[in-house]
Order: structure tokens, then sequence, then C-alpha cells
């Protein structure tokens, strides 16, 4: 049985989740075809601008045909009658006289369907010819937008510090013509926000273009208030939840959540109000759970942060880690500054806003240099107060693996916990050398 079936069979908010990202295909159909809704594709967590001018932000691997677990439909077409609510509770009273027997890996399934689908486009990008020096994560998208780059409107690019992105990011044209750029300029220029605030302009002007719909300042400050309350139950998951000794649910459950969480915040499903429903209920069914009881004593078990995993990583390494006695945690979101709100002040021009929330973000995180992103490593786990970090260093990543002897140096200097590194190609090819890496790793505890 798979250690996350009595856990999750439950969870109601992360089985809307689940089939919400694994439905996309059907769901962005109805929304382009019925709806005449535009599609544009987003990768990393920058969607707003996308909702704000009315169209659909979709991470394009949730335009591809994914095999659907059985108990996900079946809950699905359940709930068309009788609500998720009333759906759950009577599957999970089924359960209990083992007719269901496919509960057993519902999400085992769920993220191996998943993982596969991201091996098949990486291969996809391969044999498109893209260079086998770039990473894990380019080449998947790159075979993302080979697959399924025809159906959509436009692309929206967000030019970051590594220039292996922004080298993919300008091959894009030649699968989606219509592209979207947001140049992010250097944070040492002294007009820096002037400028990024007349690109963000530029970029809402080409969303009202191709959408037919003015963006406005209500509109912007409303997608604004949605995300942020979204980032807000994000961090009381991280903050809250994970630092806690006693868990709503297994610790390799809650590994599996927050990946699911991290993959799915990208595009917040396509649909930003039921994305914050289903968060929203996330973390009421968390606390609820843990104040009855339900649940795990984790008091015992260290906290190791594993990181990064947006460009690719071996989701085994949690299972793993759970099996040494350890509970993972992934934050990747926070650690690059995209968890930050952005304001909705009354006085505050939404455009500036949203430029200053960019330059955050990649001054301080996911586009400026080393110093920079290792001391946001090391503030992140100072707040998590992790117990140790496992660094995934992605072959082929120029721009954040290299900073793993910085990093090192800095937790041995100023946390004094534990780390240790692991080298990522593709998902399932070295899962041995990880395991012994790890090994190794959960000795020291």
């Amino acid at each position: 049985m798979s250690i996350f079936t009595e856990d999750i069979v439950n969870f109601r908010s992360v089985l809307q989740l689940a089939y919400n990202f694994l439905a996309g295909r059907d769901y962005l159909k109805k929304k382009k075809f019925q709806e005449r809704k535009k599609l544009i594709s987003v990768a990393l967590p920058f969607s707003d601008l996308v909702f704000a001018s009315g169209a659909v932000p979709v991470f394009p691997i949730r335009m591809e045909q994914f095999k659907v677990h059985s108990y996900l439909t079946a809950l699905n077409s359940a709930t068309n009658l009788i609500g998720w609510n009333l759906t759950t509770k009577l599957l999970s009273f089924v359960r209990k006289f083992d007719v269901l027997k496919i509960l057993d890996t519902v999400l085992d399934d769920v993220i191996h369907t998943i993982n596969d689908k991201y091996n098949e486009l990486y291969d996809l990008g391969i044999d498109h010819g893209i260079s086998s020096d770039f990473c894990y994560g380019i080449t998947g998208l790159t075979g993302m937008f080979v697959s399924k780059g025809k159906n959509l409107d436009a692309n929206i690019n967000f030019t970051i510090r590594c220039s292996a992105w922004n080298k993919y990011s300008e091959t894009l044209k030649q699968f989606v013509p219509r592209q979207i750029w947001v140049d992010i300029p250097p944070r040492n220029i002294d007009n820096a926000l002037e400028l990024l605030t007349d690109n963000v302009s530029q970029a809402i002007s080409d969303l009202e273009e191709i959408t037919g719909n003015i963006v406005s300042d209500n509109s912007l400050n409303k997608q604004f208030r949605i995300g942020n309350q979204i980032k807000r139950f994000y961090k009381t998951i991280l903050y809250e939840f994970s630092a806690s000794d006693f868990y709503p649910c297994n610790p390799a459950t809650f590994s599996e959540i927050l990946a699911l969480l991290g993959l799915s915040y990208q595009d917040y499903n396509s649909d930003n109000q039921r994305y914050l429903e289903s968060f929203s209920y996330l973390v009421k069914e968390m606390r609820e759970r843990i104040n009855k009881g339900i649940g795990m004593d984790v008091s015992d078990m260290p906290r190791i942060l594993l990181t990064p995993v947006f460009g690719g990583w071996e989701p085994e390494s949690h299972e793993i880690l759970y099996e040494l006695g350890a509970r993972t945690i992934y934050a990747d979101w926070e650690i690059l500054n995209l968890l930050e709100e952005i304001s909705v002040s009354k006085n505050s021009n939404p455009v500036e806003e949203y430029a200053k929330f960019l330059l955050n973000a990649t001054t301080r995180g996911i586009g400026y240099d080393q110093e920079a992103l290792t001391d946001s490593y090391i503030e992140t786990a100072k707040a998590l107060n992790v117990d140790g970090l496992v660094f995934n260093q992605v072959f082929g990543c120029h721009s954040i693996s290299n900073c793993y002897s910085l990093l090192r140096r800095k937790i041995r200097n100023k946390l004094e916990i534990p780390t240790t590194v692991i080298n990522f190609n593709k998902i399932g090819d070295n899962v041995e050398q990880v395991k012994t890496r790890l090994g190794a790793f959960m000795e020291m505890f």
C-alpha cells in the first residue's frame, strides 16, 4: 500500500488540486473554444498580468493528456451531483469496507504520472535538437512547446539572470509567434524601477491587444489581492505547519503536497479564484486535523530543506529521506522571493508595485548574483528552522548549481547545520546514487 494513501483520500483540497492540475487539457479546451479565452503560457510564478487581462495563464505541461487516476475521475464525476465535501466523506466511508482498492495508489500515481510526462517532454526537447548542456527544466519546457505550442495565443517572458533561460526564451517564437517580453534591468541602474515600470506597461498593452480587454488599476489590484491571499496561505503551510512537531499527515504525504503546490503555483491551475479556494481549504483541513490529533508526531524527525527543485529534481528523494527518519521541506518560491506580497494600498500605482515585486525577486532571489542568492538560502533556512540542507545540483544549470561551494561555507559559518549535495540530470537516472548520498548525510544526525 502506498505510504500516502491513508492520508490523502480524506484531503479534499489536495484531491481538488491534483485533479485540476491533471485535467487541465479539457479545462483549457473549454476556455479556448467555448468561452473564447486567450491562452498565454507562463513558466515560473508570473501569471498576475495574464489574469488581470482576462486571459488564461498556462504552465504548458498542463495542456498534455494525462492519465487521470480512476479515483480522481470518479470523485470529480460525483462532485457534479453532490459536491466535493459529501463525495470525499462518502468515499472515505466506503473505503472502510475495503471496496475501493484503487485508492491504494492514488497520490503515487498522480506524482508518477507528472514525472513520466516530464521525462517524455525532456526527451522531446532533446530530439528537437536542444543542446544537451541545457538543464532539465529548460529542456523539458522546450519539449512542452514542441508538443503543444501551437495551441497557445501568446507566451509571456520575464528575463532573469540565467543566460540559458534568456537564450531559451528567444527560441520560443518558432513555436508561439506572439511573444510578450518583460525585460528586467539590473538593479545597479539608477532608473531601474522606472525602466521596469515602462516594460510592465508595454506588456500590459500587448495583452490588451491580444485579448481585446482593458487592464485597469482595479483589475490589477483584484488579481494582486487574490495572489496575496494565496501567498499568505502558502507561507502558513511553510512556517506554521511544516515547523510543527505534529503533522496533519504522514511527513512523506506532506512533502508530496509541497511538491504539488510548487508545480501548480506557476499558473494557479489556470483559475485563480478556484485555486485560492482550494488553498484556503487546505489550510483549514490541516489546522482541523492537527487540532483533532489526526496525523503524526514528528518531533523526533529532523527537518531537511531540499532545494532547488523548480528546475528538476529526483522526487524519490523525500521518500528516501522519510525512510531514513527525516521530513523534507520544499520552499523554492519562498527562497526566490516569489511569495512576497504586492502592495494594493489606496494611493499606490499597481503597475509600479508589480515592477517593485519583480525587481525585488530578481535582485534578491532568482535573478541576481551568488551572494544575494546564497543569502536568501541562508535566511529562508534560518526562518524555517531546518536541521539540515540538501542542495540539488542540476546538470547544465550555470546560474544556481554553481553556488553550492559558497552556500556551504555560509551554512558552516552562520547556521552550523549539516549539508550535502546531490546531482540531478533526469528523473529516475541516479536514484541509487541519491540514496547512498542521503544515507551518508543522515548518519550525521
